[in-house]
């Protein structure tokens, strides 16, 4: 029955794609549109945190530290620049190596593995989400579910009848009657997407890449990274697949011109400015006539007279590449592989294929996939991390991945000593302190684990909606001998999980424990309190988790 989320979950993505065919004039949505008032921004975010739930259950995110820290990065920093710079932005990625992107309720952006490894450079990447971020900002989702919810919903509803009635029925043929009553209802919900506007794909464009010229990334990123999914388009007409960025966002040469012509508008516009930082020399365009504003200059405290008002400095986002990309990519090329013997016939094609051999990113990779790999190996990652720190020694991603080969190499102190000087250097950082917790972790032992507890405690206010750190937060406490807290922790862990009804049974658990403080118990009351309703209507609808059932 689970099955039955994910189909929701995906039908909803689906609906919530960027529309596609008849054309329609470029413009903003008019004042008069009903959009807004669809789902209320509480509703929205509701529904696109139980998708994030669901694709996480079944193993599609990538939950991993420093890519999430990457790519919200970037993210945050678009988003900051574009039409609703209040807009709460959500950024997550997906194992999958499919060339892909979305935009969906709540300001939930995902993002596939395969488009980061086909882009040649960050700018590209931030062209993609600065695409997607405007499909929100402008309400395409919204108006998209207003323009279709007639036909979607009966469609919708169906394909949920026919999932229930298919598992209720049980058998052997249960399984398979699940899945074709969910194929038809996605088929049909894609159907009726080709049958959309363009307008909005347009619409964002125009938008996105004035987004990524404030952000300081290179505007004629969009046109080229079109041109490269154009060739790949026709490239696939021999028989092959489209890749699925091509269904959802359709490239042609009327497109490529536009972003072209924007790109060359913008350029006349803005003046050039070189930046020689100690990383090297650093370009980016600014737009003298539109100034990044300053929100505690713009906004002011209504409360005070004018005489009176606070001038605070500025803090500005960083701007331009990060410089991160290439790390990041290799990263995910190892966490998106779908099995070890594939990535290391990748590594080795890439030797093949490259002049001088790996790069020191893909040596990284390579380093990275034998941690990860723990078959014999570890000393050969430790080996090639070193390397590559004395090469790079102020890399952070580098410098983590060698803490990590020290400690599983039993050089715990060596390890722990490097994670106590990136924690000094960078206190607020969550790739540091997520991963020296989880080194911790499995070096066991109550000391170990009351040293990641504390050093994780500062973190707890911002990571309500962090299973990473839930999980990694709950070991912490079992080490440490502080049972009550590691069971809250990982029941939260459980409903980020996408397993509400394993996550109310643990919470109802822990209620029953004597020792349990006026302050915790508050604190569990209020959990159950939120989680309930959801619970009860996958109950109503004969949803049950299928461990729960077991019992």
């Amino acid at each position: 029955m689970r099955t039955l989320l994910l189909a929701t979950a995906i039908t909803l993505a689906l609906a919530l794609a960027p529309p596609l065919s008849r054309a329609q004039d470029s413009k903003l949505p008019d004042i008069g549109s009903s959009a807004g008032e669809l789902l209320t921004p509480a509703r929205q975010a509701e529904y696109g945190g139980m998708m994030l739930r669901e694709l996480r259950n079944y193993g599609y995110l990538v939950d991993d530290p420093l890519v999430d820290d990457w790519l919200q990065s970037m993210g945050t920093r678009l988003g900051s620049n574009s039409a609703q710079p209040q807009q709460k932005f959500t950024f997550f990625m997906l194992k999958d190596r499919q060339i892909n992107a979305f935009a969906t309720l709540g300001g939930y952006i995902g993002m596939n593995a395969g488009l980061v490894l086909t882009a040649e450079r960050e700018d590209e990447v931030a062209a993609v989400l600065s695409h997607e971020i405007s499909h929100v900002t402008q309400q395409h989702v919204l108006r998209s579910v207003e323009k279709a919810q007639r036909d979607q919903i009966p469609i919708l509803l169906g394909m949920l009848a026919a999932v229930i009635a298919a598992q209720q029925a049980g058998g052997n043929s249960s399984g398979d009657a699940t899945m074709a009553a969910i194929s038809s209802g996605m088929g049909l919900m894609q159907q009726l997407q080709i049958n959309f506007t363009r307008s909005n794909e347009s619409e964002a464009d125009r938008l996105g890449i004035r987004t990524l010229a404030r952000s300081g990334y290179d505007v004629d990123a969009m046109a080229g990274f079109f041109e490269r999914m154009s060739a790949a388009m026709r490239g696939n007409e021999g028989g092959y697949s489209t890749p699925d960025f091509l269904r959802t966002h359709p490239v042609n040469i009327t497109r490529i011109s536009e972003a072209k012509a924007r790109a060359e508008q913008i350029k006349k516009d803005t003046v050039l400015l070189t930046t020689t930082t100690p990383g090297g020399v650093r370009q980016e365009r600014v737009n003298p006539a539109d100034p990044v504003p300053d929100p505690a200059r713009a906004s002011g405290n209504p409360l005070l007279p004018g005489s009176l008002q606070l001038s605070l400095p500025s803090i500005g986002l960083p701007r331009g590449a990060s410089g991160q990309f290439d790390w990041a990519r290799e990263r995910l090329r190892v966490l998106s592989a779908p099995t070890p013997s594939e990535l290391v016939r990748e590594y080795q094609d890439l030797r093949r294929s490259q002049k001088d051999g790996l790069s020191d990113p893909q040596r990284y990779g390579v380093a990275i996939a034998q941690l990860r790999d723990g078959t014999g190996a570890l000393q050969q990652a430790l080996q090639e991390l070193q390397q590559l720190q004395s090469e790079h020694p102020d890399n952070l991603w580098v410098n983590l991945a060698l803490g990590e080969a020290e400690s599983r190499n039993g050089r715990h102190a060596d390890a722990n000593r490097r994670f106590d000087a990136l924690l000094q250097k960078l206190p607020q950082s969550r790739p540091v302190a997520l991963t020296y917790a989880q080194v911790l972790n499995e070096q066991g032992g109550m000391e170990a684990g009351k040293r990641a507890q504390a050093m994780l405690r500062p973190l707890l206010a911002r990571a309500g909606d962090d299973p990473v750190f839930q999980r990694t937060f709950a070991r912490a406490c079992e080490l440490a001998g502080d049972n009550a807290r590691a069971s809250e922790a990982y029941a939260e862990a459980a409903y980020l999980n996408g397993r509400p009804e394993q996550a109310l049974l643990q919470f109802q658990a822990l209620l029953k424990q004597p020792g349990l403080d006026y302050v915790s118990r508050a604190r569990v009351d209020a959990r159950i309190e939120a989680i309930m309703p959801t619970v009860l209507e996958m109950r109503r609808l004969g949803m049950r988790d299928p461990d729960m059932q077991r019992r």
